[in-house]
């Protein structure tokens, strides 16, 4: 999964002179202050990479995952070379300069997205006993970042939250692929480790997104729809309310309220509109069990993050569309 908007660093203005027509902006040197939004999304990034790594090797070492040891490695190293071929593509495309240039330190920050991404398709997916439908993800999933993008702001942003949308195609083009079942994140647990590891990632991933991400009022937009959607069905629809109300109890719920959904770089900022993204994904997440789809949370974010996108594609139309205040026709 990508976090936060990266912030251009903060560039000085000086005279024009001699045969300058123009004042030209100059990059920092290399003695100013770090930027830093630019000093929180690495440290979120970091974060969140020792988090899912921490897990893949618990998960396969102690609590029971199912899939083979070697698809976390396979899916790592083929997240890493996606996306250092998709950036090379793009920067010869466009002539821009790679962001993975600058020595060790920027190769590292670059391919931190891809690790998440990687690992997170690796854990989340259920393949069986074949390799290429994670890898198959991992591509997807970097190639998103590449292939759906808006321009906001003057700047270029992927809409698309990678992680859930490698899962969400791989399982749409293959029926026979599946989510891993939610039991495998404490099968080989028992006794009270099956409550303190939900409590223990619940609170690292709160911790994480209220210090760093700040999609706090995102997550209680999520919360909080997802539990009026299951009185609503339980009201209206004579559903059962513990059955819909299940879900939350489950660590896979808490991985994605934590780790998925609460992606910087394709939600809101502002608080009110994390809240209305959350109630949105909670909202569709309850007509699509009502019609009987399957891995609703996976397919109600990507549907979530396309009607996003679909607002801040016409909003600037529409302004630029209505009438100056005070013109006439």
């Amino acid at each position: 999964m990508t976090l936060l908007h990266p912030t251009q660093a903060p560039t000085t203005t000086i005279p024009a002179t001699g045969s300058d027509t123009a004042a030209r902006p100059v990059a920092p040197g290399p003695n100013a202050p770090p930027n830093p939004n630019e000093v929180k999304r690495v440290k979120a990034l970091a974060r969140f990479a020792v988090s899912i790594t921490v897990l893949n090797v618990l998960g396969h070492l102690v609590l029971g995952f199912e899939q083979s040891p070697v698809t976390p490695v396979l899916a790592v190293l083929v997240g890493y070379a996606s996306a250092l071929l998709f950036e090379w593509l793009d920067c010869w495309a466009t002539g821009r300069r790679p962001d993975y240039v600058g020595g060790p330190r920027s190769l590292a920050v670059f391919l931190l997205p891809a690790h998440i991404t990687a690992l997170a398709c690796a854990m989340l997916l259920w393949g069986n006993v074949s390799l290429w439908p994670y890898l198959f993800a991992v591509v997807v999933g970097t190639a998103s970042k590449y292939l759906v993008r808006l321009r906001v702001k003057g700047k270029m942003r992927h809409v698309l939250n990678p992680s859930n949308t490698g899962i969400v195609v791989t399982l749409l083009l293959f029926p026979w692929v599946g989510i891993a079942p939610p039991y495998h994140f404490t099968n080989a647990v028992f006794g009270p480790l099956d409550w303190l590891l939900p409590l223990a990632i619940l609170g690292l991933g709160t911790m994480l997104n209220a210090k760093l991400t700040g999609r706090v009022p995102l997550i209680l937009g999520w919360v909080g729809g997802f539990v009026a959607q299951a009185v609503l069905r339980w009201l209206l629809l004579d559903h059962s309310l513990v059955g819909a109300l299940l879900p939350i109890t489950g660590l896979a719920f808490v991985l994605f309220t934590n780790y998925m959904i609460t992606d910087p770089g394709t939600t809101p900022f502002p608080a009110r509109n994390q809240v209305v993204f959350g109630m949105t994904a909670a909202a569709v997440y309850a007509v699509l069990v009502v019609s009987g789809v399957v891995f609703g949370l996976f397919f109600a974010l990507v549907i979530t993050c396309v009607l996003r996108g679909v607002v801040l594609w016409a909003a600037p139309r529409l302004r630029r569309a209505a009438p100056a205040p005070g013109a006439t026709t």
